[in-house]
């Protein structure tokens, strides 16, 4: 039997397809490339904008398409959100939401057995951390580790609250547990990926992210501990201190602005202003100045000015991001921006974006060009068009000439130059 996966959307969804592979492997299924012709077609989807829906529905459609006998499941948040969609019900034999994931497997093995449609989502706002562990990862120097799941920050303009429930945390011991097996097989970065990952240990008694931190720090043959994105309210003093201290969590930080207006931040519901956003910032880089400070931003709000996006392309220059992804404002039905007045046009969102992808750009090559000349540790992840590539830990990346046998290892290399968002080196040792 023959299974194909694709996977739409966000780290937690990249995690939670890698555990279902991981069982389907264990029922003698052979992985194949989704544009392959399969016995079982797996989506896990997304719908954090109408493009995620979009494309959602289109790899639902195209699984039926490839093989007309195939069995198609469907899972995820546009499940959880649209199970009684048509492009849905009409297409797919097994529909799951955010929970039973864990079990897509079995669910699978039933439908064959039984031929009987499984339609099984459940109400999300009662749910349970689902517990899933890896071993092994499909890239060999970086992991996924999932830690949390759900957000409860209601943003006026995210359905994600509604699609992922509730916060809920992983157990310490099962964490810790999980991660020194994806060491032993030689994982030399692990990422903490969560819906709202800073946020891990609210519904834990005296157990918090920075102590998770603390607690990962101590695995030997650990490298690198990456954070997939936090929130800067959770940068308080008690992560500072530990980020002031750690030798493993990496010169690197995502953290979502969203706006760079205090109008359409409060119009957003975001929990700062910018004289908040800015101090915390301003305070990582007294800790570590050459931090690479990633952002994300919606453009075209509703009621958002010219005014209001001309702060946005200021405030952006004024932090030096090193880079950022732009997101134009997309209506969710069922959140409280949608029935906002003053939604902008498709044309005034795009050239929004256009203009702010720039800003990043310029502000990404800005950053990448620091690092001429020095030397840098860089872990290789593959080899491609002659050339090992890899990252740095502030995720710069690296491309040096050298052979395979060198992927997964520290190596220091010399920064010669950059060329079109990657830096040429060359091997040190």
């Amino acid at each position: 039997m023959k299974l194909a996966v694709c996977t739409l959307g966000c780290k937690v969804n990249a995690y939670e397809s890698e555990f279902a592979i991981k069982e389907f492997k264990k029922l003698g299924y052979e992985i194949v490339d989704f544009d392959s012709y399969a016995d079982v077609y797996l989506i896990n989807t997304c719908t954090v904008t109408n493009t995620s829906d979009q494309k959602s529905r289109k790899m639902i459609r195209q699984a039926r398409k490839k093989n007309k006998d195939a069995v198609v499941a469907v899972m995820g948040c546009y499940t959880q959100i649209r199970k009684n969609n048509d492009h849905i019900l009409d297409v797919a034999d097994i529909i799951i939401g955010n929970t039973n994931k864990s079990n897509i497997a079995k669910l699978v093995t039933d439908y064959i057995k039984n031929k009987n449609k499984i339609l099984k989502v459940e109400n999300i706002s009662e749910a349970k951390f689902e517990d899933m562990n890896l071993e092994d990862f499909l890239t060999k120097t970086r992991a996924f580790v999932k830690i949390e799941d759900g957000c409860e920050n209601f943003c006026t303009y995210c359905i994600i609250p509604y699609a992922r429930g509730k916060v809920r945390s992983k157990k310490r011991k099962n964490i810790l547990e999980e991660v020194k097996s994806l060491v032993a097989k030689g994982h030399k970065e692990i990422v903490l990926t969560g819906i709202h990952t800073g946020h891990y240990g609210a519904d834990l008694e005296d157990y918090d992210f920075s102590d998770l931190l603390l607690d990962l720090e101590k695995i030997e043959g650990l490298d690198r501990i990456r954070i997939s994105s936090i929130e800067i309210t959770e940068l308080n003093d008690k992560f500072l201190d530990v980020l002031k201290k750690s030798k493993k969590i990496v010169n690197h930080l995502h953290i979502p602005l969203q706006a760079g207006s205090d109008h359409i931040l409060k119009l957003m519901n975001r929990k700062y202003d910018l004289s908040y956003f800015t101090n915390k910032i301003n305070k990582i880089r007294e800790i570590r100045p050459l931090i690479a400070i990633t952002t994300d931003v919606i453009v075209g709000f509703p009621k958002e000015t010219s005014e209001d996006f001309c702060a946005t392309i200021e405030y952006v220059n004024k932090i030096k991001f090193a880079g950022g992804h732009v997101f134009p404002y997309s209506i969710r039905e069922g959140t409280p921006a949608a029935k906002m007045n003053g939604q902008l046009t498709k044309e005034q969102k795009h050239e929004r974006s256009k203009k702010l992808i720039k800003e990043f750009e310029k502000l990404e090559e800005e950053y990448y060009k620091k690092f001429i000349n020095n030397k840098m540790i860089i872990i290789p992840e593959k080899k491609e068009e002659g050339y090992l590539t890899g990252h740095t830990d502030n995720y710069l990346k690296v491309k040096i000439e050298g052979c395979e046998n060198l992927i997964g290892k520290e190596i220091l290399v010399k920064i010669l130059k950059y060329e079109d968002k990657v830096l040429i080196g060359k091997i040190v040792s």
